[in-house]
């Protein structure tokens, strides 16, 4: 999915991604111990399946807590361009985890449906209501928190919410099945919690196709492209922009262009414009971290090295 990079990232980005984790992972310790009980204790499969999800909710908040941690850290030595890749490879991990949880769920309902059953309490209901508005609740509010700090990693956490919200809702709708339908309905909510394995597992491979292409560094959207190349042509002195490349790590954006400038112009010239371009790339754009620029003289294309 691509990203359209309209919001600011704002100071304290590191602060509300960390608020939206935490509030995350407190939730789902509190909801999972809940739903597990409620599972064990109502007889209801979904409901106990719905809890082990949870438990991959509590994981993978702490796979994203500590992959902002990391890619939050400055650049040294060995990552001079910083430590930005955590995210992403925080939102795979996490992507996968989603990915396993489907395939847990599913084989604990396929057991349930081939095994006798027990009809599900009526109160279990109540439960489910309440988990569903608190997850959906929480998944708008760390999405709505991913977009302004532009992280991949919050966003598929906001989603594994989400994933919970739907599980939960295929399990409210099989236990009202089973206790509406009576003797012989008994195995719905499997089915429902089956059903809901399936909604998760795509979720959790449509959230790890971005992490791996930011992690494979492709391209952001050409608009995006389009507009830091706009920026330099801008700048008195460059004539045109003849190569612009860009990718992405973490929330920053790094920036690869070839500018063309009068042949005669003196090297010290040139430089100062080069420095120009990237000065007003980086203060229209702060997600832009650095801007490497390659100066080619103008009307003579650029030589290739034979390999």
């Amino acid at each position: 999915m691509n990203r359209s990079y309209h919001f600011p990232v704002p100071a304290n980005r590191l602060q509300r991604s960390l608020r939206a984790t935490f509030l995350g992972l407190a939730v789902n310790v509190l909801l999972s111990a809940v739903k597990f009980l409620a599972g064990v204790f109502g007889h209801s499969q979904a409901l106990i399946a719905d809890a082990v999800e949870s438990l991959a909710d509590i994981f993978s908040s702490i796979i994203v807590w500590r992959g902002l941690v990391v890619a939050e850290t400055p650049p040294d030595e060995d990552h001079p361009y910083g430590h930005g890749k955590a995210e992403p490879l925080a939102a795979a991990a996490v992507s996968v985890m989603l990915m396993l949880a489907a395939g847990m769920i599913a084989y604990h309902s396929l057991v349930g449906i081939v095994s006798p059953r027990v009809t599900p309490s009526p109160w279990t209901l109540i439960i489910l209501v309440v988990v569903i508005v608190v997850k959906e609740v929480l998944f708008r509010f760390v999405l709505h928190e991913s977009t302004h700090v532009e992280s991949s990693a919050v966003e598929t956490d906001a989603w594994h919410h989400r994933a919970d919200a739907i599980t939960s809702t295929a399990a409210f709708i099989g236990i009202a099945i089973a206790l509406i339908g009576g003797k012989g309905y008994e195995t719905a909510d499997n089915w429902a919690a089956l059903a809901a394995a399936f909604v998760i597992a795509f979720n959790g491979w449509r959230l790890l196709r971005p992490a791996f292409n930011e992690l494979m560094d492709r391209a952001p959207d050409r608009e995006l492209v389009r507009k830091i190349a706009a920026l330099a042509e801008t700048v008195p002195g460059v004539a045109n922009v003849e190569k612009c490349h860009v990718r992405k790590m973490g929330w920053q954006l790094f920036a690869d262009m070839h500018i063309e400038v009068d042949p005669e112009m003196t090297v010290l010239h040139s430089h100062e414009i080069a420095h120009a371009v990237k000065d007003k790339i980086r203060a229209t754009m702060p997600n832009v971290s650095d801007v490497l620029i390659h100066i080619e003289p103008l009307h003579i294309p650029a030589k290739t090295t034979s390999p």
